[in-house]
């Protein structure tokens, strides 16, 4: 069995690690069947991409998404050789997106209090309501919840039908609680990856660029000081790492995440903890955990990592704004020497006063 071929399996018996700084206290979790991950697996290419595809946001000084530039504005990096773009489109108002970008929000039930999901259904209602429910591109909605995550069927730019179908929706009350422990943080951190494998293979089948927004404070990093992994396990982490990389990246997913705690997040320590783990992972040593947090697989995928406003409408608006202006650069990949070779990717842009983002990183293959 090849390596990428183990990697279901891997990613999900990931919550049975034996973690030294808990293995005196508890007996270890029993590993999940292999029957009850088949259905979660995402199909994903082991050969070498004979192209790399990257969807690219550039941005001025205030934040805001520019049109206008053109193909001469662009270099594109890899592993810092300037590569060839092989194909350029500008997407904007005179020239919109085809096959449409998709945006689906989620509502994250399992990593929020019931409580602040309650507050994040007025929220979503009042962005779904702007314009007179007329939205600028089709969106779908997504319930995240311990039972599974439920997808609205299709996609739509009314928001007033899609109010009608979220109205329907019942929020279910979470059966792991936050402060549930180290193996209740060890459940939440599962579900969550298989929620987010489970959206990168639905949406593999889709041509087009997808944005997913995910409100929620994020899954437990289940790393620090006091955590010990054996070569083995930081094996199974790496090739986690490069089998979701691949996946959301094959998917053309841009993920972003929205923290709907906001400024009572921005008190605590954790607010940017994420970021000790956002240098790209290239060899299995060292891998960690925390290297597949959500604030860290949303900003490498070239979206962004909301965390210091209790206003979820604004900033659902200023995700979905960044569909408006975008260009999508074709480039050919740098060679890869071994399997699952780590590969930075950098785009700048020539303008003065001009920031490019998009994907910064893939794991390519010879």
């Amino acid at each position: 069995m090849s390596a990428l071929n183990r990697v279901p399996l891997v990613l999900f018996c990931l919550l049975c690690l034996s973690l030294t700084a808990f293995s005196q206290q508890q007996a270890a979790p029993t590993p999940p069947r292999a029957d009850q991950l088949s259905a979660a697996s995402a199909p994903i290419s082991e050969v070498r991409d004979s192209n790399l595809v990257l969807d690219v946001v550039v941005t001025d000084r205030s934040g805001e998404p520019r049109a206008g530039l053109t193909q001469n504005d662009f270099v594109v990096r890899d592993n810092s050789q300037i590569r060839k773009i092989l194909s350029f489109r500008a997407v904007d108002s005179a020239a919109p997106a085809e096959p449409p970008v998709k945006v689906i929000l989620l509502v994250d039930e399992v990593n929020t209090s019931f409580t602040r999901v309650a507050y994040e259904r007025d929220q979503l209602k009042k962005f779904l309501l702007q314009n007179g429910g007329q939205l600028a591109h089709p969106v779908s909605l997504a319930f995240f919840s311990d039972t599974g995550t439920e997808m609205q069927r299709g996609s739509s730019s009314d928001g007033n039908a899609l109010l009608a179908d979220f109205d329907q929706h019942a929020t279910k009350l979470r059966t792991i609680r936050r402060s549930a422990g180290f193996y209740g943080a060890e459940e939440r951190f599962d579900l969550s990856l298989k929620a987010i494998n489970m959206l990168a293979a639905t949406e593999s089948k889709e041509p087009g660029r997808k944005m997913i927004i995910w409100i929620s404070p994020g899954w437990p990093m289940l790393s620090g000081p006091n955590i010990t992994l054996s070569a083995r396990e930081e094996q199974g982490l790496f090739s986690s790492i490069v089998y979701l990389s691949t996946a959301l990246r094959q998917a053309r997913i841009t993920l972003y995440s929205i923290d709907p705690l906001g400024v009572e997040d921005a008190a605590t320590n954790r607010l940017f903890y994420y970021e000790e783990f956002l240098k790209p992972v290239s060899k299995s040593q060292g891998a960690q955990a925390g290297n597949l947090a959500l604030q860290v697989l949303a900003r490498q995928s070239g979206g962004q990592a909301l965390n210091s406003s209790n206003d979820i409408t604004q900033q659902i608006s200023r995700c979905v704004a960044e569909a408006d202006a975008f260009y999508t650069l074709t480039v050919e990949p740098a060679p890869s020497d071994r399997p699952n070779q780590s590969h930075s990717v950098a785009v700048s842009v020539e303008t003065p006063g001009m920031t490019a983002r998009t994907r910064n990183l893939y794991y390519g293959q010879p």
